[in-house]
């Protein structure tokens, strides 16, 4: 009955209701009718499997991490023609940008999974779930070096140049989303 009228007045069916549905849950039609403390361990537990497969995931990518910018190659030095070993990676940076793509990877796989689902259009978490999470990266994170700083100690940063590259870009993405959601398509996204 619920479902019938949530029809005919157009209103949206939520997904815990009879009629609703989500991307993976319910699992069958009947869900609706098992007791919500069953559904709520169901959930839980579908949850907290999820995690552990995030646990797994981590754990592997940052062991490849510490390979990838651990690597050592031997080089004739220019001045003193003596044979030195040094890194392949400036570890800062690789260790800075694959961190930021391993944190940014389950926003742009939740707007991939949004955005297949949705036919490839834009959904409600997709562009704004990715801006939040480069906002935050850029603002928060800055925010909390700056303070971790003691209050005597000062520090500079050495090469200025990646971080006017990474602050451009990332203005450039927020003026761009602005123009986008505010000027060329309003009320679409």
């Amino acid at each position: 009955l619920r479902t019938l009228r949530a029809m005919a007045t157009g209103a949206e069916i939520k997904i815990c209701e009879a009629g609703g549905h989500g991307m993976f849950f319910p699992l069958t039609e009947v869900e609706h009718t098992w007791p919500q403390g069953v559904r709520i361990v169901l959930y839980l537990g579908a949850l907290l499997y999820l995690f552990l497969g995030v646990n797994i995931v981590s754990d592997k990518f940052v062991a490849a991490i510490e390979v990838i910018t651990s690597q050592k190659v031997r080089v004739r030095h220019k001045v003193t023609g003596r044979i030195v070993t040094v890194g392949v990676w400036n570890g800062t940076v690789a260790n800075l940008s694959l961190m930021a793509l391993g944190s940014s990877a389950p926003e742009i796989l939740l707007s991939v999974v949004e955005a297949t689902a949705g036919g490839f259009h834009s959904g409600e978490l997709g562009p704004g779930t990715i801006v939040g999470s480069a906002a935050f990266n850029l603002f928060c994170i800055v925010g909390v070096c700056i303070m971790a700083v003691q209050s005597p100690e000062s520090r500079k940063i050495k090469d200025m140049n990646v971080y006017m590259v990474t602050v451009a870009f990332s203005m450039f993405a927020y003026v761009w989303l602005v123009i986008i959601c505010s000027v060329t398509s309003p009320d679409v996204i």
